[in-house]
């Protein structure tokens, strides 16, 4: 019994520290921080923004663990959720937009005179996706 719950913590610790790894290569790569203070003029309150996105890490972490439900009403989720949809909408555009994978998938198959084509196509399947998940899987 011990040694199962041994192995349990340390496949939980590897996990924990390959996905921390990842995300803090993430947000270097991006250079998210130091641009947001370029962007604000606030490069004196680095350590806020740094502390800021540590303890949203480690509170969504928990929060996550924990099967947290708050009982909010539906109009406070509304804007929640469009934040949040909004948030990771930008985030993967900023990532996109570094890695150039846009220019190289269309040179790639064959569609660089489309790229407008191919983005709306993009666009308009993530919002159809996002909008069949909250009619269909979210209950309010």
């Amino acid at each position: 019994m011990i040694i199962k719950i041994l192995c349990v913590m340390v496949a939980g610790l590897a996990g924990g520290l390959a996905v921390g790894s990842g995300f803090v290569a993430f947000l270097t790569v991006l250079g998210i921080v130091p641009r947001l203070t370029q962007l604000t003029k606030t490069i004196n309150r680095i350590r806020h923004y740094e502390w800021a996105v540590v303890l949203g890490a480690i509170l969504g972490g928990w929060v996550s663990l924990a099967d947290t439900i708050f009982y909010l009403p539906s109009l406070i989720l509304i804007p929640i959720g469009l934040a949040s949809g909004i948030f990771n909408g930008m985030l993967a555009a900023a990532l996109t937009e570094v890695l150039n994978v846009l220019p190289i998938l269309s040179k790639r198959i064959g569609v660089q005179e489309k790229i407008v084509v191919l983005m709306m196509a993009i666009v308009l399947g993530k919002v159809i996706g996002s909008l069949f998940q909250w009619i269909f899987f979210v209950d309010l």
